[in-house]
């Protein structure tokens, strides 16, 4: 692989280091990958995609800066980022410490004691390569209930019909969905917290010294059950990961019963990514409200 003589001269005019190595990095299902390996001694990691929608890697760039603000787990810095490209700081791969999921569980709780001031975020970003729905008029802005039904599932059901993927049968569930929304949300409330936004098993890595580093994020304000759900979908997180979050952030009561509705948005995201293999476990979801 050769860069583009304008991307590295890019890269090497803002690193004041010239190119020394381009590795390979697999694993990437959307773009590119690539360790840099500079003559100053330093690495950086590069995220390369010539026909990604045009802002993705500002997204990616903006979520890696919000949650470097709660200052509570590890996130690569961002060097540099434009319409085909993403440098962030390279994290040396490491093995897991004794306490690694403990370790994580605690940080991963610290990160959402961050707080807005409202559910969203100022710009709309990605999940996956589909676009998700951030900016939220000024009630949803406040209300948990209606942010989340309208921005999450409501959003995903109508990219559904547009990519073929929706049935009159879906459509219906969602409807009685709605109906139930608000008690099946009830004694939930919360302020919103800082959320990854799609933490699954590939979206943290082990650094050098065993500690968890989080990758890849679609990050909003938002209910921080919603982040906990998605560790669920694929596993990949320890129970000694929840047990520390939760005696660092105890969940309000009857969160086991939301989970469910959390893991609705993402596997509905899946089935308008990845198609209609998806399409019984979003049913198997909505009915275990609905029946």
């Amino acid at each position: 692989m050769r860069l583009s003589n304008q991307i590295k001269s890019e890269i090497e005019n803002v690193t004041k280091s010239s190119i020394k190595s381009l590795e390979s990095i697999s694993g990437g299902c959307i773009s590119d990958a690539y360790k840099l390996i500079m003559s100053s001694g330093n690495s950086f990691f590069l995220k390369l995609n010539n026909n990604n929608p045009g802002n993705m890697f500002e997204k990616e760039a903006h979520g890696l800066n919000e949650l470097n603000k709660s200052n509570a787990i590890r996130v690569p810095h961002v060097i540099q980022f434009n319409e085909t490209y993403i440098l962030i700081e390279f994290i040396s791969p490491g093995n897991r410490s004794r306490n690694f999921f403990e370790d994580f569980g605690h940080k991963f709780a610290e990160m959402h004691k961050y707080l807005g001031n409202t559910f969203g975020f100022y710009e709309n970003n990605f999940i996956g390569s589909n676009i998700q729905e951030n900016v939220a008029d000024d009630d949803e802005k406040e209300n948990w209930t209606k942010f989340y039904f309208n921005n999450r599932i409501l959003f995903q059901l109508k990219l559904a019909e547009k990519n073929g993927f929706a049935t009159k049968e879906l459509a219906s569930k969602i409807n009685l969905l709605e109906d139930k929304i608000e008690k099946i949300l009830n004694g939930s409330k919360e302020k919103p917290s800082l959320l990854h936004g799609d933490l699954w098993g590939g979206n943290y890595i082990v650094d050098e010294k065993g500690n968890a580093a989080l990758i890849d994020p679609a990050v909003y304000y938002g209910h921080r059950e919603a982040d906990l759900a998605m560790t669920k979908l694929f596993g990949g997180f320890s129970p000694q990961f929840y047990e520390a979050y939760n005696e660092s952030f105890p969940l309000s009561s009857g969160y086991e019963f939301r989970e469910n509705i959390y893991k609705l948005y993402h596997v509905l995201n899946h089935l308008n990514l990845f198609g209609r293999g998806y399409y019984p476990q979003v049913i198997s979801l909505i009915d275990y409200y609905v029946k």
